[in-house]
């Protein structure tokens, strides 16, 4: 039985690794996204700043360990078992919350997730324990339960939502309103003053301020305590004159400076906060058992009041806990996923929304205009129009302002969020409190955005819902963790002997099989038949570009139509389900394209400007494809999965020959698109009445069998409704054709006029 508990310890170490992984691949949004956003400096810099702030902050984050140990509950009420049922929950929920967060591509806690899988596994362990007890009952629940630190990191975790907004906000208004949009000008003569103070305030917060949650402050307390004005004014002072200097000699603004030191330095700040989440609890089990073997006592008997005493750093964990971080960082490709989410919620311009607005969000923006309107009628007119000068935006009449490549915010917005973020997360490090960075930097960006006016009207309803959505994902993970951690704690008590091999098999099942899920939704948009946006200005470039995306299109309806008559014919409702996916899939692609088309048309020559009706035309006879594809499918689906009569012979064989003739038309157009091979297209126009007929016949034949034979509404509805759809599907295709067929003859003709000339 005693080599169980070394059995879990091994368990927990390796489990430690996987959750720095894990943890990094989520938390990354925190120092990364600003700078990214931004497109100030190259990727590469912003990993190796980053890589450099991860490494060092590991190293001195020793401090924070004492949460794990202490912070939740009261480790003298329980024996060395018991602890280590705990910490062994503990982890193997903690990896799989967050690995569930990162695959759906949203930001979450990790210090949530560890404080509620901490709370949740020591409250029902406590349970257990006054269960059996005869002397003890539910109201003494707070003698096992650390209440008053409890209380104190989950109101500290609260409050960061509403003081990481506003003071993000707040930095982000008299930011804006001193420097404008228009901030090049600005920046040259006062960016020496904004540097010093940026810089400065990274400086003093982070590393000093920082410093006192490491066991390293005391060798400097007595150079640092009582002279931190003169540090302070010091730091300003230097900072601002290297502002000077590097914006003299460079010819470069002081921003960019700023945004790679606010990297590194809420890099750190993250990593020395951070960490404890990751390894607190291992290092607190390899201090229990390393208690408990010295102790010779049974493990149902020895007290783990030794974890109140303050235990040294282990600084070859920390070493080694650093290296792991940063590799995770350079070769998590769900670190980049993650951090789109919070880039697109933040961006200055209109993007693809990633989330769909709620009757919530909708409130929500309808409040704060009637809030704005109400502020508006009290504010003078005068002070109104001169703050909104400060917030008037760049024309978007340069082709990068417009680009949907383009960052997603300014150099201003970026070094506010770092600086702001850095600061906040610095102070709490330095009170040992362990903040959620995830909820400072994610609320910081927001309150920089909203003061930004970023959330206009066009995106504020979705901009909202996003938020909402993330910050439900949070209280989720509190609720998720403390029951989950819960449950496992209780199944490993029932047979530790038997249970823990059961839950860690189940845990390496579900990490590779969200490993797996991801790859497969991250490699979706590589695909060989995914659809592209065109970037070409003119309408010869446009005809070219886009006939690759006409071509897939035409060979994935191919494939869905074909499915859907061979799903119905097989009464496949698993194949038709699947079909419905292909179908979405296929939607969302062409979507997709039409939410570029501002951009699109923005970027187009002044002589291209007629490429701009081509385009959307294409667009509109593509929506028109799939939205007929959208009804078959789905009424196939219905119709399998409602157990309706299966459809007869006449009517499966009669589909498959409009599905044969389908299946030939959409060949022939894909080869005249794939080899570029534009004047065949007028031969597949004049083949059209052969298509048509054909699907006209076999609804005449159905009028027929209804009158004489047909005893199924339901299958004369589907029928009907099949070939109907067809019939519009094939409309929609030939319309695409010609809309092809006469622009690229007009974008010709002029060329083939000179050549004879």
């Amino acid at each position: 039985m005693d080599n169980i508990y070394l059995f879990m310890l091994i368990a927990i170490t390796i489990l430690a690794v996987a959750d720095i992984v894990v943890g990094v691949s989520n938390d990354a949004i925190n120092f990364l996204n600003s700078a990214i956003g931004s497109k100030a400096i190259s990727m590469r810099t912003i990993m190796i700043v980053a890589s450099l702030g991860i490494f060092i902050g590991a190293v001195f984050s020793s401090g924070m360990m004492e949460v794990a140990r202490k912070g939740i509950f009261v480790p003298g009420q329980f024996y060395f078992d018991e602890i280590m049922y705990i910490f062994m929950a503990v982890m193997i929920t903690d990896i799989l919350l967050l690995d569930f967060f990162n695959t759906l591509g949203l930001p979450t806690s990790t210090t949530v997730s560890i404080v509620f899988n901490l709370l949740g596994a020591a409250v029902v362990m406590s349970l257990i324990k006054i269960s059996g007890s005869d002397e003890h009952s539910i109201a003494d629940l707070g003698n096992y339960i650390n209440t008053a630190k409890a209380i104190e990191i989950i109101t500290g975790i609260l409050m960061s939502v509403f003081i990481a907004f506003t003071i993000g906000a707040l930095v982000q208004w008299v930011s804006r309103l001193v420097f404008t949009f228009h901030y090049e000008n600005k920046i040259k003569n006062f960016g020496a003053l904004f540097g010093g103070f940026a810089l400065a305030a990274i400086t003093y917060f982070i590393f000093l301020k920082g410093l006192k949650g490491t066991p390293y402050y005391k060798e400097m307390q007595g150079v640092i305590e009582g002279k931190e004005a003169i540090i302070l004014i010091g730091s300003f002072v230097f900072w601002t004159l290297f502002s000077y200097a590097f914006q003299k000699i460079t010819n470069k603004s002081i921003l960019i400076i700023v945004i790679a030191v606010g990297t590194f330095g809420l890099a750190l700040a993250f990593s020395g906060n951070d960490l404890v989440n990751f390894i607190g609890v291992p290092m607190a089990a390899y201090h229990s058992y390393e208690a408990w073997v010295v102790s010779g006592t049974a493990a149902g008997e020895f007290s783990m009041g030794v974890l109140s005493k303050k235990v040294p750093a282990e600084p070859m964990l920390l070493f080694i806990s650093g290296g792991i971080m940063v590799l995770t960082l350079w070769f998590s490709k769900k670190a980049q996923t993650v951090a789109e989410t919070e880039i697109k919620l933040s961006s200055q311009g209109d993007t693809n929304e990633k989330f769909e607005p709620n009757a919530l969000s909708r409130a929500v923006v309808k409040g704060t205009s009637f809030l704005s309107v109400a502020i508006d009628s009290i504010v003078p007119k005068t002070i109104q129009d001169k703050i909104s000068l400060s917030f008037e935006k760049p024309s978007e009449s340069s082709s990068k302002a417009v680009r949907a490549d383009a960052p997603a915010f300014d150099m201003i917005r970026a070094s506010v969020n770092l600086m702001v973020a850095g600061v906040l997360i610095a102070i709490a490090t330095s009170m040992k409190l362990p903040l959620s960075t995830t909820y400072v930097t994610f609320m910081v960006a927001m309150g920089t955005s909203f003061a930004d006016r970023a959330w206009g009207r066009e995106s504020a309803v979705y901009r909202v819902a996003g938020v909402l959505n993330v910050i439900g994902g949070w209280f989720g993970t509190a609720i998720g963790a403390f029951v989950a951690s819960g449950i496992v704690v209780f199944l490993i008590n029932w047979n530790p002997m038997v249970m823990t091999p059961i839950l860690l098999f189940a845990t390496v099942i579900l990490l590779y099989r969200n490993y797996t899920t991801h790859k497969k939704s991250t490699n979706k948009t590589i695909e060989e038949d995914s659809l592209t946006t065109s970037d070409i200005s003119s309408v010869q470039g446009v005809i070219h570009e886009s006939a690759k995306n006409i071509s897939s299109v035409v060979k994935r309806s191919n494939k869905i139509y074909s499915i859907a008559i061979k799903g119905l014919a097989k009464q496949n409702s698993s194949l038709l389900k699947k079909n419905k996916k292909q179908v979405k899939k296929l939607s969302d692609e062409v979507d997709s394209l039409r939410d570029n088309i501002f951009y699109f048309i923005k970027n187009l020559d002044e002589s291209s400007v007629s490429a701009s009706n081509f385009y959307i035309n294409i667009l509109g006879y593509l929506q028109d494809m799939t939205q007929s594809l959208e009804y078959i499918s789905k009424t196939s689906h219905k119709h399998i999965n409602n157990n309706h009569k299966n459809l007869k012979f006449s009517q499966v064989k009669e589909l498959k020959e409009v599905d044969d003739a389908v299946e030939t038309l959409f060949t022939d157009i894909k080869e005249a698109f794939d080899s570029r091979s534009f004047e065949h297209i007028g031969a597949i126009l004049n083949s059209k009445k052969e298509v048509f007929d054909l699907v006209s016949s076999k609804i005449g034949k159905q009028v027929s069998r209804t009158r004489n034979e047909e005893s199924s509404p339901k299958n004369t509805t589907l029928y009907f409704s099949l070939l109907l759809e067809t019939k519009d599907l094939l409309t929609a295709t030939m319309n695409l054709l010609q809309e092809y067929h006469d622009a690229h003859d007009s974008s010709v003709a002029p060329a083939t006029l000179n050549i004879e000339e």
